[in-house]
């Protein structure tokens, strides 16, 4: 079960850095905020593993308030962006 948990883990943990370098390399402000909502993702996905593996049921309440901020988070920052560029 080690070796599954770190696999899983250090595939996570690659496609952080991945999306990462999307984050930072932009080019669009689209693109930016679809890297923070893969990066929330990947962030409840990475805490998942960890409660399944461990056995820690408490952390179902971190997953949900992990998952509400990103998705609350993208759609705010979305319409934010969509409303600026309808004005420019």
């Amino acid at each position: 079960m080690n070796v599954v948990y770190t696999v899983t883990l250090a595939l996570l943990g690659a496609a952080a850095l991945m999306t990462t370098a999307r984050l930072v390399r932009g080019p669009t402000v689209f693109d930016r905020i679809m890297a923070v909502d893969v990066l929330s993702v990947l962030l409840v996905s990475g805490v998942a593993v960890h409660a399944a593996v461990w056995g820690e049921p408490a952390h179902g309440t971190i997953l949900v308030v992990i998952a509400l901020l990103g998705f609350v988070g993208s759609v705010t920052a979305a319409r934010l962006a969509a409303q600026r560029e309808g004005s420019a």
